[in-house]
């Protein structure tokens, strides 16, 4: 327990440090590198009055590290202001998008990384045949293709043709936006699978032929329970490191299918902020997505802990 609290110290001071880099780095790029932000929000026929009167009313006029104090403070608690766009608070913003977005992602998420486990352990017994690499040459492929033609050849042919989706929109509630989310998931999850299952075939293939597994059968155990009891317990550090890269995706990742199928999460709203040229969100949004990786990444690393006993923290 001594040595899990002082690791868990010396994580957060770590984390403190890179949340200071990655707050003054943020502050650098959009309060001393970009254009006025007056100019932009007023256009190029402002006065000077116009915009000394904008700039004092955005706080644009107080000195540097009073605005950089700001920033690092957002990133620990969580006020991040309003938008300038919307003139709405952007954590309650971001609460509502997120929501939004986890509805599709969180699926899809689950969904890609059942199969994928799945899959992959199963075709390790199929390992050099016909189905290996019609699958593996297949991932490759489909892998390859952007993710466009994939959200354009799902809205024309399931949606317009076959109308069995809507082609986009989304409604409120758990059963009134699931017609809305069945497509963009199917998309994401073929994505995932086609993006991952060959790092998932590698490390499966890896553990299989270790000398363990070959116990196992000699032992006269099934290959389910070799696969899925023996070899699926062995592999839970690297399937987490997996998992815990991609969990942040979760609330920025799906920017394209969200825009695309006009789905109103947090993938669009980065999209209309950076159109709108809403520097506090996606201030706000960098933000997040910093914290939110180093909080994945510390638990992940404590879940290694709990898989593997043999992982000191």
């Amino acid at each position: 327990m001594m040595s899990l609290f002082l690791y868990l110290l010396r994580r957060l001071l770590y984390a403190l440090s890179v949340m200071v880099g990655v707050t003054f780095l943020v502050f650098v790029i959009f309060n001393m590198l970009v254009e006025d932000p007056t100019l932009i929000l007023l256009g190029k026929y402002a006065t000077p009055k116009a915009m000394a009167a904008l700039s004092h009313q955005l706080g644009l006029d107080r000195p540097w590290y009073l605005q950089y104090w700001e920033v690092l403070q957002s990133a620990f608690t969580f006020n991040f202001g309003c938008s300038w766009a919307t003139k709405q608070p952007i954590l309650k913003t971001f609460q509502q998008g997120g929501l939004v977005s986890l509805t599709v992602t969180l699926p899809a998420f689950l969904i890609g990384n059942g199969l994928l486990v799945y899959v992959s352990l199963w075709m390790t017994q199929y390992t050099g045949t016909i189905w290996d690499r019609l699958l593996v040459i297949g991932c490759m492929v489909m892998s390859s293709i952007s993710i466009l033609v994939y959200i354009l050849a799902g809205q024309v042919f399931f949606a317009y043709q076959l109308n069995i989706f809507p082609i986009m929109g989304y409604k409120n509630g758990f059963f009134a936006c699931v017609p809305y989310i069945i497509l963009p998931t199917i998309i994401l999850v073929l994505l995932h699978f086609c993006y991952n299952y060959r790092f998932y075939r590698t490390i499966m293939l890896d553990e299989v032929y270790q000398d363990y597994v070959r116990t196992a059968r000699a032992k006269g155990l099934s290959e389910e329970v070799v696969l899925f009891k023996h070899v699926f317990k062995n592999l839970m550090v690297p399937i987490l490191t997996t998992l815990v890269k991609d969990f942040p995706s979760l609330l920025f990742g799906s920017v394209v299918i969200e825009n695309f199928f006009g789905i109103p999460g947090l993938g669009n709203l980065v999209i209309s902020a950076v159109s709108l040229c809403d520097f506090p969100t996606i201030k706000a949004v960098t933000i997040m997505a910093a914290v939110l990786s180093i909080f994945c990444n510390i638990v992940g690393d404590v879940l290694y802990t709990l898989v593997d006993p043999r992982i000191k923290l």
